[in-house]
């Protein structure tokens, strides 16, 4: 039995310094990977995604800013000894629960809190990210061993689970759920499976092993020694030769590993879980033993590359003066460096917005021949004008596209990832554009951001409708205002590129 208790302030100071460390931090083993997958990636418009979430990292670990706007929902994995002593008033998930609410309100480093009770219902933000989901295992030992990791609503948005019947192909279903993904979940990055147990014990071994080291290309090397491992390696060269490729712009690369983890089960059954992790892969791990808190050391920034954004081909526009003749000329798949007046607004401002609209209300904000930018930045510290401000999932406001496109004379969106059928009609009736953000490069976008100012609905906080003053932010264009749309391209050129899948053509 251990000689030295847990003492309670040791366990929230790590778990405080641990989630301000994964605010800022990759993991080495998920630059090295997705370095390689620069390296060889064939496609203008992946290379240039993987190159910018490349620079932000870095951006972020020398800036000591968060990696991503969306600072995650609170995990805490946590191994007890059953050997293990405690010097503690507060129960394990309280600990937590107050590490979270001091790594998140740290004025140093301010992280954006995400979280809301009442989820079906008011839907009101806690301010702290409190609670954390905190999952517990009793070992062997005397020690503690914890892992918090910070995880985005975008990927948790994807989670997939199916109870499959026992003769089902896992690789036929896993392989249909991906291109509804779609890019929501910010490729390329890791999906990890749980297969047998329960429904629940499918899903938990699925995230657990999320944060298990990226190491795909040693199972290549050694060969498979289970069927989990030949499910690992089957998936990796199937999803990747689906060509959705970085942000879902089609390319090499979706996954940089893939994980099974399997479970015993009910001989009718086949649970399946599938979870994604993004590119804003954060988590870390540590033990204590009674000898004080956990020390986190910055990983040496020699194993980021030094790489540089090639704007020669993007195309300059000035907001302030840009007509719908002018976005005419734009097709799918071009680089832009948006300067001027930039409006914003997501989720809760668009539910007002149209609320307003439906009652013949005048709105707060003129938006004729604007763009209204899906974001929820960070606050900010220091001389920032705005912490880290990258893209939301803008599938979440497609069904205000058409009621905003009709009624105030918005010319233009920029989110993350595709929009829905019903969106891209009504962006092409209107002549509108929609323009997509690097998702995984919040630090690098904010630094184009110049001026900001709260022009409606304060009291929404990071959902508010903000006035953002931004010079050569770089957008892509995702849907044209021909209806032209490169997340149904451009996927599909790779897939038939790669040819390892044949390409399906409807009837």
């Amino acid at each position: 039995m251990s000689s030295r208790p847990i003492r309670q302030d040791d366990f929230i100071d790590s778990v405080a310094d641990a989630f301000q460390f994964i605010s800022c931090y990759h993991p080495v083993d998920y630059i090295r990977n997705l370095h390689e997958a620069y390296e060889r990636e064939q496609s203008p418009a992946a290379k240039d995604a993987i190159a910018q979430i490349l620079i932000n990292s870095r951006m972020a670990a020398e800036g000591h800013r968060p990696i991503c706007q969306d600072t995650g929902i609170a995990l805490a994995f946590v191994k007890v000894g059953m050997n293990a002593r405690w010097d503690a008033r507060l129960t394990l998930e309280e600990m937590v629960n107050e590490g979270v609410r001091r790594a998140y309100t740290d004025p140093h480093n301010i992280l954006r809190a995400s979280v809301l009770a009442d989820p079906d219902g008011r839907r009101s933000n806690t301010r702290d990210n409190t609670p954390a989901v905190t999952h517990v295992r009793l070992v062997p030992g005397d020690e503690v061993e914890v892992i918090v990791a910070a995880k985005g609503g975008g990927s948790e948005n994807k989670s997939k689970f199916a109870m499959l019947l026992p003769n089902d192909s896992v690789v036929d279903w896993v392989l249909a759920q991906l291109p509804a993904m779609g890019a929501d979940w910010c490729p390329p990055g890791m999906l990890s499976l749980g297969i047998g147990g329960t429904p629940e014990k499918a899903m938990l071994m699925a995230k657990w092993a999320m944060m298990e080291p990226i190491d795909l290309h040693e199972l290549r090397a050694r060969g498979p020694a289970s069927r989990a491992e030949e499910l690992r390696l089957e998936l990796y060269e199937k999803v990747n030769a689906l060509g959705i490729g970085a942000q879902g712009l089609g390319g090499l690369t979706t996954v940089l590993d893939v994980k099974v983890t399997d479970y015993p089960t009910h001989a009718a059954s086949k649970p399946v879980a599938l979870l994604p992790n993004c590119a804003a892969t954060r988590h870390v791990h540590f033990t204590l033993d009674g000898s004080g808190p956990a020390r986190f050391t910055p990983p040496n920034l020699e194993d980021w590359p030094r790489l540089t954004l090639d704007l020669s081909t993007s195309r300059r526009v000035n907001l302030d003066a840009l007509t719908r003749a002018d976005i005419a000329t734009w097709r799918a798949g071009e680089r832009l460096l948006l300067s001027g007046r930039l409006l914003t607004g997501r989720d809760a401002a668009h539910k007002r917005l149209t609320e307003m609209l439906a009652r013949g209300e005048r709105l707060p904000v003129d938006f004729t021949n604007r763009f209204i930018y899906y974001v929820g930045p960070v606050d900010p510290v220091r001389d920032e004008v705005v912490g880290p401000a990258g893209p939301t999932t803008a599938s979440r406001m497609d069904r205000f596209v058409e009621p905003l496109l009709e009624a105030t004379g918005l010319m233009g969106m920029v989110g993350k990832s595709e929009r829905g059928t019903a969106a891209i009609e009504s962006i092409r009736r209107h002549r509108a554009v929609y323009c997509i953000a690097v998702g995984g490069a919040a630090y690098l976008v904010s630094k184009a951001i110049r001026r900001s100012r709260v022009l409606a609905f304060e009291d929404l906080g990071m959902e508010a409708i903000y006035e953002f003053e931004v010079q050569d932010m770089p957008v892509t264009v995702a849907v044209d205002s021909q209806g032209g749309a490169v997340h149904r391209s451009g996927p599909a050129e790779w897939r038939a590129r790669i040819g390892k899948i044949p390409v399906v053509t409807a009837p």
